[in-house]
């Protein structure tokens, strides 16, 4: 049954508010007018963000201005090797009342936030990916014998370099399956970078303006969700995502040579889901095929898994990517 008519009406709204929060992240981050949307329909999602990047780009400053902008718990977490579990998710303490009596109290860590960002996430060590990845998966977390629910909404937004490789540990492939979209951010060009210049050298930062907070985000979110999307647009998804797997028998040539593993099911839920916020943030209660294609390279390019010989010839996913949309077309 379409929901077509439960999602109209609130249209108009949801693109106010969409172009506000664009709006305010142009004020600060120059240029990157795709990136921008693709984190924005993350978050609307719900979804867990990856970006990569070399040093300098504004990973970072990205994230923190959209702390500002949005008012939800904001928590920055720097990953090092020396970063323990208990440093993010929080630990037991002995507490001692007025009249001598002892107490276990449970003191919270930086985790206990509607949005974490986790910077330069790939130096954490194996131990600290996984309570992280317990956050990510589940939305709370286990301490001792107790569990603890995280706050709502709740994104984890994690950095990495893509240069170094010393003193870092990859992420392990469940963990990095969690992520929702993986974004790149590129060099920027020459205009771009005056720009910048331009902002950062000459008066005052820019002042942003709150647009949304939680609350106004999960309404957002439901929205969205109500959001229709065909039955053929449905197995547009589901051949896309089957022919990214090397032994699925209409494969590429290039995914059986190159590729070790496809993209899971939860990827092809991550296309669908935020193909529907990208239809409403276009005004359109059903999602068409330009929704689901704007969501294909960042749903994927993180969950196609190369093999040897794909990792020693540099073969990019996003052009694996590339060629399967090709061949959907053909």
């Amino acid at each position: 049954m379409s929901t077509a008519h439960l999602v109209e009406p609130h249209l108009d709204g949801f693109q106010r508010d969409f172009d506000a929060l664009r709006h305010e992240l142009s004020k600060v981050v120059v240029g990157r007018a795709e990136l921008v949307d693709q984190l924005l329909i993350a978050v609307i999602a719900g979804g867990h963000l990856l970006i990569e990047g070399v040093p300098g780009l504004g990973k970072t400053r990205l994230v923190e201005t959209l702390a500002d902008i949005v008012q939800l718990r904001f928590s920055r977490i720097q990953f090092t090797p020396d970063l323990t579990p208990s440093d993010l998710l929080g630990t037991f303490v002995v507490m001692e009342s007025a009249g001598g009596r002892r107490t276990f109290e449970f003191q919270q860590g930086p985790i206990f936030s509607n949005l974490v960002l986790a910077d330069q996430i790939n130096r954490g060590l194996p131990k600290t990916q996984s309570a992280l990845l317990q956050a990510m998966e589940g939305q709370q977390i286990s301490v001792s014998t107790e569990t603890f629910h995280l706050p709502q909404p709740f994104i984890v937004v994690g950095t990495q370099n893509s240069l170094e490789m010393e003193g870092t540990f990859p992420l392990p492939e469940p963990e990095i399956d969690r992520f929702f979209f993986k974004l790149v951010m590129k060099e920027p060009t020459i205009e771009e970078i005056d720009a910048i210049l331009e902002r950062t050298t000459e008066g005052p930062p820019p002042e942003l303006l709150k647009v949304v907070d939680g609350k106004r985000l999960l309404e957002m979110r439901e929205i969205a969700g109500k959001v229709c999307l065909s039955t053929p647009g449905r197995r547009w998804v589901a051949w896309l995502v089957a022919a990214t797997h090397p032994d699925f028998p209409q494969a590429s040539e290039a995914v059986k040579r190159y590729v070790r593993y496809g993209a899971s099911p939860r990827a092809a839920q991550a296309v669908v889901i935020a193909a529907k916020v990208h239809a409403a943030v276009n005004g359109r209660a059903e999602a068409a095929k330009e929704d689901l294609a704007a969501a294909i390279v960042p749903a994927l390019r993180h969950r196609i898994l190369l093999n040897f010989e794909g990792n020693a010839e540099n073969i990019r996913p996003e052009d694996l990517i590339d060629g399967i949309l090709k061949s959907a077309k053909a």
